[in-house]
């Protein structure tokens, strides 16, 4: 009996490493959707130059992008910090099939943003005001 679900357990595992990829280009896909769907009609502002002194120029703080945290991984990640509080990197890592240290960037911004909170050595969400 054993043996039978040893057996199913690494065809359920093996085939989890076939769909990961197509699930990645999935994400993608939604998030380039989404922020698609974002953009409006009308014309765009005259865009400002886009040099390297942005910030002496008192513009943002010179990142691009998203705010980190703030994609289908930071959501991800949230969602797990909550269902199983005092989670650490590694477990969250092989829940959601990516590497660590990308959790080591994303984590941080959601400290920032003031979604959860390192104690010891887990994750923990912090509370709604």
């Amino acid at each position: 009996m054993t043996d039978f679900l040893e057996e199913k357990k690494r065809e359920i595992e093996a085939r989890m490493s076939e769909l990961r990829p197509m699930v990645e280009e999935y994400e993608r896909l939604a998030a380039a959707a989404r922020a698609l769907d974002g953009l409006d009609a009308t014309p765009a502002e005259p865009s400002r130059s886009r040099g390297r002194s942005s910030r002496s120029n008192g513009g943002s703080s010179g990142r691009r992008g998203r705010p980190k945290g703030s994609g289908t991984r930071g959501t991800q990640a949230l969602d797990l910090v909550k269902a199983n509080p005092g989670i650490g990197i590694p477990e969250l890592a092989e829940k959601m099939g990516i590497k660590q240290n990308y959790l080591y960037r994303v984590l941080p911004g959601l400290e920032q943003d003031g979604l959860v909170e390192k104690r010891d050595r887990g994750w923990y969400a912090k509370e709604a005001a």
